[in-house]
């Protein structure tokens, strides 16, 4: 399969996402029903991902289905799930925090186990991006609960294997089809698995409807289609690099929404991770990660 050619505005679309993900934590404390995260997941995944998979009437072919799965599964399933077990257990911050390890997990495992050739300037910009997060979004009143805190580094594990596997297969399809893909197994996993281990609501309200259309037309299907697009144009650590604006962007709605106040740390921390985001878009930072050639499908 012939490479994608990328182009000036990829980084720009491909940061709106985690900008919009940054609210996933305010809509899961403020609209969202109580202690059912993967009821939760599984609604915000399902019924955008098989909406789209009935408009574009596309399926995978044969020699695809076991890696779409394993995309689903990783990098909606496991990580959708992870992430409301996280947000309903911990402060917005702390799970946003936990989860900023993702860039590291990317470098890492681009250089240990895909043999990337990884710049010092990606480890930089990942342990910047991770130090100014925990600036931004830790301090002496946050709340560690050991759960939580698992999911959301577990998670951030799972989308990060899900990256560099999109990365190193390189799916023969647009964004928006591969998005329908994942979404709708993603999805089918977690629906069952909310149904037989969670209580359902007594009611749903007008504002859990809300916050789970919000969630799902663009927080997740709009937002995945510009983030595996920027997966299959631009290199892995520089995609997960943008991952750091999430937190950004959860602190910025806590000060217009909930009238928080940034201290000096929390603002030096800010600095750290657009420092960060900028290192990770530069030339010399992007692990190159030998991509297996594909047939054309």
């Amino acid at each position: 399969m012939s490479s994608v050619v990328s182009r000036w505005y990829d980084p720009w679309l491909t940061a709106l996402a985690p900008l919009i993900w940054g609210s996933t934590y305010l809509v899961t404390t403020e609209f969202l029903p109580a202690d059912v995260p993967l009821l939760s997941a599984a609604l915000r995944t399902l019924p955008v991902g098989l909406l789209m998979l009935l408009w574009l009437r596309q399926l995978p072919e044969s020699g695809w289905w076991g890696k779409i799965l394993l995309l689903g599964f990783l990098n909606i399933g496991v990580f959708q799930a992870l992430l409301f077990v996280a947000a309903y257990r911990l402060p917005g911050g702390v799970a946003a925090t936990v989860g900023a390890i993702q860039p590291l997990v990317v470098v890492i495992l681009s250089w240990a186990v895909l043999g990337g050739r990884t710049s010092w300037l990606s480890w930089i910009a990942a342990l910047l991006g991770l130090l100014g997060v925990a600036l931004l979004v830790l301090g002496p009143a946050a709340q560690l609960d050991g759960i939580g805190v698992i999911a959301a580094a577990a998670g951030a594990l799972a989308m990060a294997c899900g990256t560099l596997l999109t990365k190193k297969w390189q799916p023969p399809v647009s964004a928006m089809v591969l998005t329908s893909w994942q979404l709708s197994v993603g999805g089918l996993f977690l629906l069952p698995l909310a149904l037989s281990v969670e209580t359902l609501p007594e009611s749903i309200s007008l504002t859990h409807i809300l916050g789970y259309l919000w969630l799902g037309l663009i927080g997740t299907g709009l937002t995945y289609i510009f983030w595996l697009r920027g997966v299959m144009r631009m290199s892995a650590s520089a995609v997960t690099g943008f991952s750091l604006l999430s937190p950004l962007s959860a602190t910025v709605l806590g000060i217009v929404v909930l009238d928080q106040h940034l201290t000096l740390l929390q603002s030096l921390g800010m600095l750290f991770v657009l420092t960060g985001v900028w290192l990770g878009q530069h030339k010399m930072a992007a692990p190159v990660i030998p991509v297996k050639a594909e047939a054309s499908q």
